[in-house]
């Protein structure tokens, strides 16, 4: 008898975990079903004047936040149920895959590398590297100056790293931080001699810190900003392309960018065209 009592009970915590299990996978993988529940959890940066900011007062501004929240409406969530959570450039494939976000909205460029792991909507906005000096560095006017043992700041995992590495590596000082900002306070201090990321992000650094940096030289690749979502989630990517399309053609985009990131001085750019893959 007592045999038989620890092997029922032995089946009930595996029929339990076994169900809790289940449950999880499912919430995991589709942000359909955390907007049906009427909440969503997004990934943004915190430290990205005019892109994604968390604000000293607890807020969050920028226009990749417009558009999280412009997505979001359109899934049926209103902003206040909606949490964002920080999500630096080298975490943002392991917060999709673990099921800590329901989606990504932060200067995420679509790469096959990183389509891999994750799928993308959009994109809703396209982009070029540039780089970020000092306002009195006459130096450095692009990447084909970046010689001499110059030193450059980029953050760990994200495209432009990356992109220095393979191109640019042999004859420059690479840094690279886990943030932006760690970037361009040590331009600020000057133990770096420039910052890489894409332009419209160095733009928002330029404006918040008036005749002290500047953005030097033209665009030399281009990036094309996705909104991350779990891999296999095609209901859900499919619903944001919606999105994004509507947000393009009721003028919400435009306004949007000119709200943000306009403010800096970066010029409107071309409206992106959606990619259905």
């Amino acid at each position: 008898m007592r045999f038989t009592r620890t092997a029922r009970a032995a089946a009930a915590v595996l029929a339990v975990a076994f169900a809790a299990t289940a449950c999880g996978g499912d919430e995991a993988t589709s942000a359909s079903q955390s907007a049906e529940s009427g909440n969503l959890t997004v990934g943004i940066k915190f430290d990205q004047p005019g892109l994604g900011l968390r604000n000293p007062d607890g807020s969050f501004s920028g226009f990749d936040v417009e558009v999280a929240k412009y997505v979001a409406g359109k899934l049926g969530v209103t902003p206040e149920n909606i949490t964002f959570k920080e999500s630096p450039s080298a975490q943002r494939e392991t917060l999709i895959e673990n099921g800590e976000v329901d989606y990504i909205v932060a200067t995420y460029s679509i790469t096959d590398a990183r389509k891999e792991k994750v799928d993308f909507a959009g994109p809703y906005f396209v982009a070029g590297q540039s780089l970020l000096v000092s306002s009195s560095n006459t130096d450095i006017t692009g990447p084909d100056s970046l010689n001499g043992g110059k030193r450059l700041c980029s953050v760990s995992g994200s495209t432009p790293a990356q992109k220095v590495k393979d191109q640019y590596a042999q004859d420059v000082q690479l840094q690279e931080f886990d943030t932006y900002s760690a970037c361009v306070e040590a331009l600020r201090n000057g133990a770096v001699d420039a910052v890489t990321t894409d332009d419209i992000i160095l733009a928002g650094y330029a404006a918040q810190y008036p005749g002290e940096l500047k953005v030097v030289g033209e665009p030399f690749t281009e990036e094309r900003y996705g909104i991350g979502l779990a891999k296999g989630d095609d209901e859900t990517r499919a619903k944001i392309n919606d999105a994004i399309d509507a947000m393009i053609a009721d003028g919400s985009w435009q306004k949007a960018f000119e709200d943000t990131v306009g403010a800096s001085g970066y010029p409107l750019p071309a409206q992106p065209t959606v990619d259905r893959y």
